[in-house]
C-alpha cells in the first residue's frame, strides 16, 4: 500500500523536495503550515489541499482598530507582604510578560477586580484600594501590618500564545499576531465576511484546517526567564473571559462570577482540581457560544465545496469533543498533534467521520522541550522512532484515518534517514489501517472504566501533553491502556449514581488526595461509596493507585479501604498497631522482571487480609485482597514503563477471569501484538531501542519471532 492517507507539508521555494518526497511517502494531501505558503505548482499538481486558518489571529489590521475587542484575562499578582504601617503599592504587570497581556482599566472591566487579604482570605472593599493608570499600581489605603495583598484585575492578550512561543522559541522576526474575540457583535460581522472572502479566493483548497477555533489553552508567561511559563493548563477557560462575555453569562445563568471565581486564591481552577458549579456552569456557557458561532463558520466553509477538519489542539478551549454535543459543529474532521499512545486514542474516540494525527518531530529547528531537532546537534530520526513507538501500539487498538506531518519541510532535506523513516512509517500506517477496515482487532472479555470527576469529558487524557502531566499516576496509567487489548471507559462519579458500574469488571481510580483524578470531596458522598461497595461484594475489581478515594472526616482515609484492604495514615493512627505481613507473589502476577514501584509512607493493611506481592519495608506496594465475590487492589503508585504496563495487563486478565497468560499474548514484555480475526492479521511491535525475540501463542499454533529495534512485524495466520 503505497499511496493514500497522508498529509504532507509543502513550501513555496522547494517545490521539487515537496514533490518528490510526496511520492516518495505516498501522501495524497499536501498541506501549509504557520509560516509557509503554496505555490501554483504545488497547488496545480493534483493533489488534495490542506488550508490552515487560524480563525482569530490573521486579522493585525483588524485588531489595531478595535484593540478594546481582543481577548482577555483574569490575572492575579504574586501575594505581597505588608512590612510597614502604611500605605502598600503593588505594580500589577511586574510578573508577567510584557509582549502579551496590557491592562484593561475600562469602568466596566475593574467593576471585576478585586483586592484581597490573602492571610485572612479577605475581599477589600473597593473604598481600601486605589489604581494609578499612569504607574499601572494599586495603592492598599491601609494594609494590615504582616499580611500579604493580591490584586486581581483583567488584561487584554496582545500577542497570541502560539505565534509568540514561534517567535521566542524559532527567532521568528514577523509581525507580533494578536488574536481577537469573537464574542463581539463587530468580530463576527468581520470574521464572517472575511471567511467567505478568503473561500472565494482559495478555490484550490480542498479542506480548511481550523487552527483550532477562538480561545486557546491557557499559557501564562512570567516577566523573569526563571519562571517563564507561569501556568500551563491544556483544559482551562481562563482566556475566554471578557466583561461581554461575563455579563452574558450572569443574565443567562442568573448570577455574577468574580474574578476569585477564576484566580482561586491564586491557584486558578486547573483541570487537575475537582470542578465546583461555577467552572461547569461557565464551561457549558462557552460551549453555547463556540458551537454557535463556529457552525456559522463550518456552514460557509461547505457552502463553498469546501471540508472543515480542526485541529483538537491551539485554540481548542470550549469545542469539548466528548460531552455529547461536538457533532453539532458539522466538522468533517479532527486532527490531533500526537506525542504519545493516549493521545492518538483521544482523536479516536471523537464522533467525527475522518481522525488524523500529525506526528512529531515537527519540522522546526527544535522540539517543544527546546533541545535541537532539524539543526546541528539534533538526530530527527531517532526522535522520529521515539515517538511512532509511543503512538504505533495505540494505532493498533483503534483505526486512524490519516497521519502527516507539520512545519518546514526544507529543513527535513539535509536528513536522508529521516526522509526514508517516515517512508516506512506511512506504509505501516496505511497497512495498519486496512486491517481496521477489515474489522477490530482482539479484545480481551474484561471491561475496564476509570472513574474520575471529569468522567467522559476529558477522555484519554487529564489536561495536557504527558511531559505536561507526567507528575500524575494516572496519565501513566491511561498511556498504559492505550495500547492494551482492553475496552475502556472513562465515567464520573454521577455514572456511578446512575447505576453504570454493572457495565464493567474493573474501576480503576487513580491520584492524589483532592485532585479531580482521585475524586477529592465526591468521596464524601455515601451513595458512591455504597455502590462500589456493593458492585465490588458481588464481583467487580476496584483498583486503587496512589490515594484513592482518600478524603478526611471518616473512621478511614480511603473511603475504599475495605475493599482494598490498604489504607494510610495522615498521623490519627501513629499510635495504633500495624499489620505484619510477608511478601509473596503465589498466582505470578507479577512479570519476571523489571516491575517499578516506589512505596508511599504510611500505608498500611486494614485487617491483615490482604495479599502483599510487593513492599517497601512496612509499606505495601502492591496488594491484592478478597472482597466478597470481588477484589480490591492497591497500587503505591504507577510509572510508565514495559514492565509496569505488562503488570497492568496481567492485574487485568487475572480478575478478569482470563488468566495471566493467554493467546495474542506476546512472552517477551518488551514486545506487544494485535490481532485482527477478519483480516487473520497479526502485527507485532517491538517497544525497546534492542533486538527482541518474543513468542505469541495464536488459535492458529505458536508462533516466533526475532523483530529489529522498534521494529514492527506482520503476519497472515
Amino acid at each position: 500500500m503505497s499511496k493514500g492517507g497522508f498529509t504532507l507539508p509543502g513550501q513555496t521555494g522547494y517545490e521539487e523536495l515537496t514533490l518528490r518526497l510526496a511520492k516518495k511517502w505516498g501522501a495524497d494531501v499536501i498541506r501549509d503550515s504557520d509560516g509557509t505558503k503554496l505555490s501554483d505548482e504545488i497547488l496545480s499538481a493534483g493533489y488534495q489541499i490542506y488550508s490552515t486558518i487560524c480563525i482569530v489571529r490573521e486579522h493585525n489590521e483588524w485588531a489595531r482598530k478595535h484593540m478594546d475587542k481582543l481577548q482577555q484575562t483574569f490575572l492575579c499578582t504574586p501575594p505581597k507582604l505588608s512590612t510597614v504601617e502604611k500605605e502598600l503599592e503593588i505594580l500589577i504587570m511586574e510578573s508577567f510578560f510584557q509582549d502579551q497581556f496590557q491592562v484593561n482599566d475600562t469602568l466596566k472591566a475593574m467593576s471585576y477586580w478585586q483586592v484581597y487579604d490573602r492571610t485572612t482570605n479577605t475581599l477589600l472593599d473597593h473604598s481600601d484600594w486605589v489604581y494609578h493608570q499612569e504607574s499601572g499600581t494599586v495603592t492598599i489605603k491601609a494594609p494590615v501590618l504582616w499580611h500579604h495583598y493580591t490584586v486581581s484585575f483583567v488584561a487584554y492578550r496582545i500577542w497570541e500564545e502560539i505565534s509568540m512561543y514561534n517567535h521566542t522559541t524559532n527567532n521568528w522576526s514577523s509581525e507580533h499576531l494578536m488574536q481577537i474575540d469573537p464574542r463581539y457583535p463587530e468580530n463576527q460581522e468581520y470574521l464572517l465576511k472575511w471567511l467567505r472572502n478568503w473561500c472565494e479566493n482559495n478555490p484550490d483548497t480542498d479542506v480548511v484546517r481550523f487552527t483550532s477555533l477562538f480561545y486557546n489553552f491557557v499559557w501564562i508567561w512570567g516577566s523573569d526567564e526563571r519562571n517563564r511559563y507561569k501556568f500551563v493548563d491544556w483544559a482551562s477557560y481562563d482566556y475566554t473571559v471578557s466583561v461581554l462575555a461575563l455579563e452574558a453569562f450572569e443574565k443567562e445563568y442568573g448570577y455574577r462570577l468574580t474574578a476569585e471565581d477564576f484566580i482561586n486564591q491564586g491557584k486558578l481552577q486547573v483541570t487537575h482540581m475537582p470542578p465546583p458549579k461555577t467552572k461547569l456552569d461557565y464551561m457549558e456557557f462557552i460551549n453555547d457560544f463556540v458551537i454557535s458561532f463556529g457552525k456559522q463558520l463550518i456552514d460557509i466553509v461547505h457552502e463553498y465545496g469546501k471540508k472543515a477538519y480542526v485541529f483538537y489542539d491551539d485554540n481548542w478551549v470550549g469545542m469539548e469533543p466528548y460531552n455529547g454535543r461536538f457533532h453539532e459543529f458539522g466538522f468533517d474532521g479532527m486532527i490531533k498533534c500526537v506525542f504519545s499512545g493516549y493521545e492518538a486514542r483521544m482523536c479516536c474516540a471523537v464522533d467525527v467521520p475522518i481522525h488524523e494525527i500529525r506526528l512529531h518531530p515537527y519540522l522546526f529547528p527544535v522540539g517543544l522541550g527546546g533541545a535541537p531537532t532539524f539543526m546541528e546537534g539534533g538526530d530527527p530520526t531517532r526522535d522520529a522512532k521515539i515517538y511512532w513507538n509511543n503512538v504505533r501500539r495505540a494505532l493498533l487498538r483503534e483505526k486512524i484515518d490519516r497521519i502527516g506531518l507539520g512545519g518546514y519541510l526544507s529543513l527535513a532535506e539535509p536528513f536522508p534517514d529521516f526522509l526514508d523513516y517516515i517512508e516506512k512509517v506511512a506504509d505501516e500506517s496505511r497497512l495498519i489501517r486496512s486491517f481496521h477496515d477489515a474489522g477490530k482487532p482482539y479484545e480481551i472479555k474484561t471491561k475496564v472504566a476509570v472513574l474520575t470527576c471529569w468522567g467522559k469529558t476529558r477522555t484519554w487524557t487529564l489536561s495536557g501533553h504527558f511531559h505536561e502531566t507526567y507528575m500524575h499516576d494516572l496519565i501513566h496509567i491511561i498511556e498504559a491502556l492505550s495500547g492494551l487489548p482492553i475496552d475502556v471507559s472513562f465515567i464520573s462519579f454521577d455514572d456511578v449514581k446512575a447505576d453504570r458500574l454493572s457495565e464493567f469488571d474493573v474501576v480503576i481510580n487513580a491520584g492524589y488526595a483532592g485532585s479531580a483524578w482521585s475524586g477529592g470531596d465526591v468521596w464524601k458522598d455515601e451513595r458512591v461509596v455504597s455502590l462500589l461497595t456493593e458492585w465490588a461484594y458481588h464481583g467487580g475489581t476496584f483498583i486503587g493507585v496512589n490515594q484513592p478515594s482518600a478524603v478526611e472526616g471518616y473512621d478511614s482515609y480511603f473511603r475504599m479501604s475495605h475493599v482494598l484492604g490498604v489504607d494510610q495514615d495522615t498521623g490519627a493512627r501513629v499510635c495504633h498497631g500495624k499489620w505484619k505481613f510477608g511478601v509473596a507473589d503465589d498466582e505470578g502476577l507479577l512479570p519476571e522482571e523489571g516491575v517499578a514501584l516506589v512505596a508511599k509512607e504510611n500505608r498500611f493493611l486494614t485487617d491483615g487480609k490482604a495479599k502483599t506481592l510487593l513492599a517497601d519495608d512496612q509499606n505495601p506496594v502492591l496488594t491484592v485482597n478478597e472482597f466478597g465475590k470481588g477484589k480490591g487492589i492497591y497500587l503505591s503508585e504507577f510509572i510508565f514503563t514495559l514492565a509496569n504496563t505488562r503488570l497492568l495487563y496481567q492485574l487485568i486478565r487475572y480478575v478478569g477471569g482470563e488468566g495471566i497468560l493467554g493467546k495474542y499474548m506476546t512472552d517477551n514484555l518488551n514486545t506487544e501484538c494485535a490481532y485482527y480475526p477478519e483480516s487473520r492479521k497479526l502485527v507485532v511491535i517491538n517497544n525497546s531501542e534492542e533486538v527482541q525475540t518474543t513468542k505469541i501463542d495464536t488459535e492458529f499454533g505458536a508462533k516466533a519471532f526475532t523483530i529489529l529495534p522498534f521494529d514492527t512485524v506482520f503476519m497472515d495466520l
